[in-house]
């Protein structure tokens, strides 16, 4: 599972590159996530996750002092939720999380990416439940068994672990997550996260290979993500070099 998750994240940071689209992205989820839950990160805690994970992509600080501000402010725009999922090139199954204040601009982007790569959108749940919500911390650490440990001295239900060349891999559910980061901080204090995040994981992988299927699929993720309102994309692909 690590190794294609990794590919996966690797598929994806290459088409994120442009940062003002990131920090576009994380902006208007920062925003939401503030005007829905609260603005003070140690009483909302998807939003302290939230900043934390902008810190790590590297999103200035005024990005995020600017999208709670405005949070602040009560007024400003209106965004709501919309999840895509379907069929993507080679068979992949994919799900597109979105933000958006006009779903029928949201709805038409998706869409295109789907019809002109040979993919297909799917219904509500149609590749959902082929993924497991996930808590996910990637961290250097080559000792599995007192990784393990300290995730069952502290109570956290862990979903499985993985160490491959000495990077270790936790899975727990989402719900778990801070339960889980806690764990691992406070047993290894030197810890560094090179991933720490809430994510939907595949429960298995979709194998895309042949030149028209990897071409069809890097213009997929690109077109998803040229749409503003696109904020996450999860995918069962692993691409064959």
């Amino acid at each position: 599972m690590g190794r294609a998750f990794q590919n996966r994240k690797e598929s994806m940071a290459k088409t994120q590159g442009q940062k003002t689209k990131v920090y576009s992205k994380y902006g208007k989820e920062i925003y939401v996530c503030a005007k829905n839950g609260g603005v003070d990160p140690d009483g909302n805690l998807a939003l302290r996750r939230l900043i934390e994970k902008a810190k790590k992509d590297q999103v200035p600080t005024h990005v995020i002092d600017k999208a709670i501000d405005k949070a602040k402010g009560g007024g400003g725009e209106n965004y709501e939720t919309a999840r895509y999922e379907g069929f993507g090139p080679g068979g992949c199954m994919v799900i597109v999380d979105c933000l958006t204040d006009n779903t029928n601009r949201t709805i038409k982007d998706v869409r295109q990416a789907f019809t002109k790569t040979d993919s297909k959108i799917g219904g509500p749940g149609s590749a959902a439940h082929m993924f497991d919500h996930q808590a996910l911390f990637s961290f250097k650490n080559d000792d599995e068994e007192a990784v393990l440990e300290a995730l069952m001295m502290a109570d956290v239900d862990v979903t499985d672990i993985e160490n491959e060349d000495g990077m270790m891999t936790v899975f727990a559910p989402h719900t778990e997550f801070f339960k889980a980061k806690t764990a691992l901080s406070e047993a290894f204090p030197d810890i560094n996260f090179e991933m720490e995040e809430i994510t939907w994981v595949p429960q298995t992988y979709t194998s895309i290979s042949g030149e028209e299927d990897l071409a069809n699929f890097e213009k997929f993720i690109n077109m998803l993500n040229d749409s503003d309102d696109v904020q996450n994309i999860y995918h069962n692909a692993e691409l064959d070099d």
